[in-house]
Parts: C-alpha cells; structure tokens; sequence
C-alpha cells in the first residue's frame, strides 16, 4: 500500500474531528414517505433519481430476507440472482453480475472474492440488514467500472448514526424454514452513554441441503447446506452535526459446493481445443465415471473487517456536508475436500471514500470526492487457477445538479487510475473514464419523465487478464487475456414515474452499446467440461422493466411487474451467455386490524435465446405469500409473527443465470416461521 491512504486518512479526520468537541444529544430520526436513497451523491429520494433506484426495507424486507443476498433480493424488477446451492449467490441486475455489478456496505466496497465464481459467497448478513439500495444503470457511476451494470448498497446498523430513543434500543428475531430444516437466531442492541451510542449485533443461523421437487430425481441438492455465525460491535460520537464511529465485524461460513466434479482434473488445452486424459489415452468421450464417489467439497470461510464512518454537516465554508468511509478487511475461504484443504482464497483490501457537498454555487449544487482501494488476493492449491495479484485504484469523482423551473440537469463524472499486478511478473495498467448527463422534468400531476446518457468505461479484472488453469466450481479451464483493453459503453435509460396518488408506477427502457465487451467465450466442450478464453467483443443490450400500481382502498392494493432484456454480441457471434429470460408478474397486499397479508405470483418465461455451448431452460411459474401479525408491547415494544411461504406450487425450477443450472434447480416449496421482537 502506498502513502495514498494514510495521506487521505489524514486530511479526513483533520475535517471531521472538530465536530466532535461540540457533540450533544441527537433526535432520532423520523420514518419519510419516501426513501432517501444514500448512495445517490446528493442524497435525493427514490422518486427523485434520474434512473430508477429500488429500495427494500422495514418490514418488506425483513419478510424477504433469504441467507444469500441474490436470493433476498430475486423477484424485484430486472433482478435476478446466479444461484450456487444454499451457500452463495450474486445479483444479477439487468442481465449483469459480477465484475459490473459492485457491492457496497453503505456506499464502501464489499472486499471479499465473490467476483472471482459464483460459488464465493457475498460477505453479508441479510438478517442483520435495515435497507437494500438498488441503483441501476448510469447512476452507479459514482462506483466506477465495477459499477458498469449497477450496485447494490447495503445498510446496517454496525455504526450508530444517531442515539437510541429512550438511551436503549433492542431487537430479537427467530426464523425456522421447512425446506432447508432452516434454524436461525438475530439479536441486535444499541445504548446510549451521553454523546456516545454503543451497539452490538449478531446471527447464528444453520440449514441442511434443501428439498427439491421429486421429478429432479432426487429429494435434495447435495451441498446446498449452509451454516453461517456473523457479529459486529460498534460505537459512535454523535453530535448536532453529525457523527464519527468504528465497528469491528466478523463472519463464519461453512456451506457446501453442489455441482463440483473431479472428472476432469486432468484437462488442459491444446490450442481451442480442450483435452481430457492422460496423452496417448483413449479420448472417445465416453469415459465411465461410475461407481467413483467423491465427498462433496465445501467451503470454510472466514471475514473480518474494521469500518471507519463519518458524516458531518458544514464541516468546512462552502461546504454542506462531508462524508468520509473507509474500511479494512481481511477475507480467507479453504475449499476442503474430504479431510483436507484443496484451495485458499485470500483478499487484504482497503477502500477509502471521501465526498464533500458543496453548497449551491451559480445555480449548481453537488458532491465531489476521491475514492482509493487497494485488494491484494491469493490462491493456493489445487484450483489455483489465477495467479497473486495485487490491484489499485484511484478515482476521482463529480456530481453536479441545477434545477432550471420544473426541469433538474445533472453531469457526472469520475476519472480512474488502475494498476494490477501480479506474481507472474505482469502488470496492466488503464486508465477509464467515465461521464453521464441527465435531464429530470417534472410534468405536474405528480408525473415525471427522466433521460440519462452515460459513456462508461471499466478496466479488466485481474482474472479476465491472467486466469489460466482448471476451475472445477464452474467445470471449465479459464484462460486470460493479457492484452485486454478498457470495456467501454454507451447508454441511454429512460423512466417515466408517477409518485402519488391511488395509481404509481416507475417504467424504465434502456439500451447499452458495449465496445469491446469481455466475456468468458467457450471454445470447447467436453462433456459438461468446457474451455473458456475471455474475449472482446462488442455487444448490445437493451430492456424494459417496471411496476404499477394501484391502491383500491386504504387496506388493499396491488401492483403488476416484469422485466425484459436481450443481450446480444455483435457481427454475428450470437448471445451473450446466461441471460435470464422475461418475467411477468403480479402483487397484492392487505391489512385487517393486527393482521397483513401479500400474495405474489409470476411467470418466468423459457430462455431459448442462448450462447453456443448452452442449453435452453424452460419456463416456471412461482407463487409466494406472506402472513404476518402486529402485536404493540407497551408505548415503545413491538412484536411481529409472521409466516412466508414461496414456491408454495412446489414448481421444479432452473435458473438459466446460475453455472450449475442442472445440478442445483430452485428450492422447492418452502414454509418460513419468524417471531420479531423490539423496542
């Protein structure tokens, strides 16, 4: 790590220190109709961003919270998630996912391996979450080119950002789940001690391979159990003006890898072409692997992270706000087959983050800043298949918006500097850019149309540049491409939104022209083994997705969703692999008394607009429902039983986003009890 860091370190606490001395008691803050949405640069509500921003919270999201965060957020508007088992699964926004679609922790990089396959898990606790922002297309670019397809913030608790209602806040929850056998313990507690507010917090939660409809052929997923313990504890120096806090968290993880094959340790390539077997050997394709028994490998993983916020208003003349994060984490996985350790994963990063907001100068209000991350990650092994590298980058940033009568105007912008090196002796260095305009009108009658134009660029990952070796998590041998150039696109979103009255609805239409898009292209196959190359190519996306909908009356509403993409590389060499296909689908929620309740129904269409080398995937229909109760303890307590059940038709289900789509179908019908608990 350079002095970069410690330099920008520095002039951050210079800023926000002084606020502290004059720390007194805070309100709490009050419930808004609308949600702020952080991630945003300017803070602006959901219904005020210029492209469409999907938030989960309160009780919505504490019904929908899943162990995996692509499962918790699946079934929203143009989200889908790439399932590995019960253990590990990764949002799929817009047909992307990792490495363009970035995960934050309450706006600072997740550091963990999960960009590397889709079988490393994302290190977070649904359970322990308050809010999921969703930000899609160009108004991720405040993130950068890991941001190129959108990201996913994640809030928490961990630093007390105000002092507890009555000095002392709690909150328990207890979950069992039917068909994972899912056992599951949360507990979180805040306390205040004058300006200062302590909170610690935590979840034990364990679950067997989960059931599957009897025409798979079998009644579980093998490997798909996963047992997960996380903990944090935090503190906070709260004043008027803001806040300055640190919280240590770590997590434990074990869950299994359903899917991974040891038939084809032994292949390599030859060219394009990809060979399994020893040289000299029969190479027919008609090797007979039975009677081997292999124990299913799992995962043991290990994170620890230190987060440092801060957040403060007028902190210098001509400026509103300054905001600063900064975290440290320390991630380690072993793959462990039978009694021993097959692979070690390692991730030493630290990523730093300083936004100030300016007060409005000519007509102009905005936020400029620096971010720095610096992720040093290992493999050793048998399936070290990406060599130690050592990745950097610099970014600066600028936001700036002017409200001109009813029409907003916002420019973005945000220039980084990358460097990877590795242990081979290679190094690559780009340098992307990135620039977006926006033009928000608000129509009257609480309607409003919004135009977003982005010209993004993002550097290639460590393993698009020097992967090469057998991955047997995704059955394939990747090889780099050392000579990968920035990914660049060009894009246009539009949304139409009304945000009031007995019918809302947020439309959104978009279409991305990818320069030299990189993606693992299959140049052969071996039974289900396959040999990917990463390659550039120039593609195209373009969809639509959006709900409406109507309140009936005061107790009842329902709403219609559904989201379409189709993805497609240029000069005739087909589909980009495993796109989701189209959703349709609809809601209805209601209220009694104490009692609530919500039905869920949509149809996923067949995807049979596939890459070479993929398989079509049918079509299912999945049906979920919600049942909960209100129970008011006293002035301030609250309790909550609720029931949830999701693919309640017990539909055989495949995701066509998931690499082990055949080995690992959708869980069957699931039926979750909780009893919450606060005050």
């Amino acid at each position: 790590m350079t002095f970069r860091p410690l330099l920008l370190s520095s002039a951050c606490l210079v800023i926000i220190v002084p606020g502290i001395a004059r720390a007194e008691p805070a309100p709490a803050a009050s419930a808004l109709p609308d949600i702020v949405v952080t991630a945003s640069g300017l803070d602006r509500k959901a219904s005020e961003t210029a492209t469409p921003v999907l938030t989960l919270s309160g009780e919505e999201l504490v019904h929908r919270r899943q162990a995996t965060l692509g499962d918790t957020l699946s079934g929203q508007p143009g989200i889908y998630f790439d399932n590995f088992g019960g253990g590990a699964s990764r949002p799929v926004i817009r047909g992307q996912t990792a490495p363009r679609v970035q995960i934050l922790s309450d706006s600072a990089n997740v550091q963990d391996a999960s960009a590397i396959s889709p079988d490393h898990a994302i290190v977070t606790e649904p359970l322990l979450l308050r809010g999921i922002e969703v930000l899609r297309g160009p108004s991720a670019l405040l993130y950068g080119g890991g941001a190129i397809g959108g990201a996913v913030n994640l809030l928490d608790d961990k630093v007390p950002t105000a002092l507890p209602e009555g000095g002392i806040t709690a909150v328990a929850e207890g979950r069992l789940g039917t068909a994972d056998d899912e056992r599951s313990l949360v507990g979180g507690l805040t306390v205040g001690l004058g300006s200062f507010a302590l909170h610690v917090e935590g979840v034990d939660r364990n679950s067997n391979d989960y059931r599957v409809p009897s025409k798979y052929g079998e009644r579980h997923v093998d490997g798909s159990y996963n047992d997960t313990s996380a903990w944090s504890v935090g503190g906070s120096w709260i004043g008027p003006d803001g806040y300055l806090g640190v919280a240590y968290s770590r997590q434990n993880a074990e869950y299994g890898l359903p899917g991974h094959s040891h038939d084809y340790e032994d292949c390599h390539p030859h060219g394009t072409s990809i060979h399994c077997g020893a040289h000299g050997e029969d190479d027919g394709h008609d090797h007979d692997h039975e009677g081997e028994d292999h124990d299913i490998p799992f995962v043991k993983m290990r994170s620890e992270r230190i987060d440092l916020r801060s957040e403060y208003r007028d902190p210098l003349p001509g400026f509103e706000k300054v905001r600063f994060r900064m975290a440290r984490t320390n991630y380690r996985h072993h793959e462990i087959e039978g009694d021993e350790i097959a692979t070690t994963f390692r991730n030493k990063a630290t990523d730093l983050r300083l936004e100030l907001t300016h007060k409005p100068l000519m007509g102009l209000t905005g936020v400029v800043g620096v971010q720095y991350s610096d992720s040093k990650f290992s493999a050793d092994g048998e399936e070290a298949f990406l060599a130690s590298s050592d990745t950097e980058n610099t970014a600066l940033f600028l936001m700036e918006s002017a409200q001109l009568g009813p029409v907003r105007l916002e420019l973005a912008a945000r220039q980084e500097w990358q460097t990877v090196e590795t242990t081979l002796d290679r190094k690559a260095t780009h340098r992307p850019f990135s620039l977006s305009g926006a033009v928000l009108w608000d129509m009257g009658s609480d309607y409003s149309v919004a135009l977003h134009l982005a010209r993004s660029q993002r550097a290639p990952s460590a393993q698009e540049l020097y992967a090469r070796g057998v991955h047997l998590a995704t059955n394939s041998y990747e090889l780099g491409t050392g000579t990968l150039g920035k990914e660049s696109s060009r894009s246009v979103d539009l949304t139409f939104r009304k945000k009031a009255g007995d019918t809302t609805f947020t439309l959104g239409a978009y279409h991305q022209d990818f320069d030299d898009y990189i993606y693992a292209e299959t140049l052969d196959q071996y039974e289900d083994f396959r040999l990917i190359r990463y390659s550039a190519a120039d593609a195209r996306f373009t969809g639509i997705d959006g709900e409406i909908r109507h309140q009936f009356t005061d107790t009842f509403g329902a709403s219609l969703f559904g989201d379409y993409v189709r993805a497609k590389l240029k000069h005739g060499l087909g589909n980009v692999p495993r796109i989701p296909a189209g959703r349709l689908g609809g809601r209805a929620d209601g209220r009694l008394g104490a009692f609530s309740a919500d039905i869920e129904y949509y149809h996923m269409f067949e995807q049979s607009k596939i890459a070479s080398f993929e398989t079509r995937t049918s079509g299912y229909d999945m049906l979920n429902a919600t049942l909960f109760y209100r129970i008011d303890i006293g002035t301030r307590g609250n309790a909550e039983l609720f029931v949830r059940g999701t693919n309640l038709t017990n539909e055989l289900a495949f995701n066509h986003a998931s690499f082990i789509k055949d080995a690992s179908p959708l869980r069957g019908r699931n039926i979750l009890f909780g009893l919450r608990a606060g005050f």
